[in-house]
């Protein structure tokens, strides 16, 4: 995973939030076995996600669509990534 390239997954999420320290264990596992690149954003950090957000989370960005949120399915997660990124949104 190369520090330049843009991360295609986003994780929205809270401090002292379980189910946002699960599902980042398992994007990083999903990340590193199929090499993108993801980082996090506190969605209480930003007015605009808390108020979309706020109750889904851990919410899952592809590429800045809605992928998923509360939990990860891994294998859903890797299907995705291997998807044409112009395809359907997810949700």
């Amino acid at each position: 995973m190369s520090e330049s390239a843009p991360a295609r997954i986003t994780v929205i999420s809270r401090v002292n939030c379980h189910l946002c320290e699960v599902a980042k264990q398992a994007v990083d596992r999903v990340a590193a076995e199929v090499g993108v690149a993801w980082t996090e954003v506190d969605v209480d950090a930003d007015p605009e996600l808390l108020a979309e957000y706020s109750d889904l989370v851990p919410v899952i960005l592809i590429d800045g669509r809605v992928h998923d949120y509360w939990r990860v399915d891994e294998t859903r997660l890797r299907q995705a990534l291997a998807a044409d990124p112009g395809a359907a949104p997810w949700l």
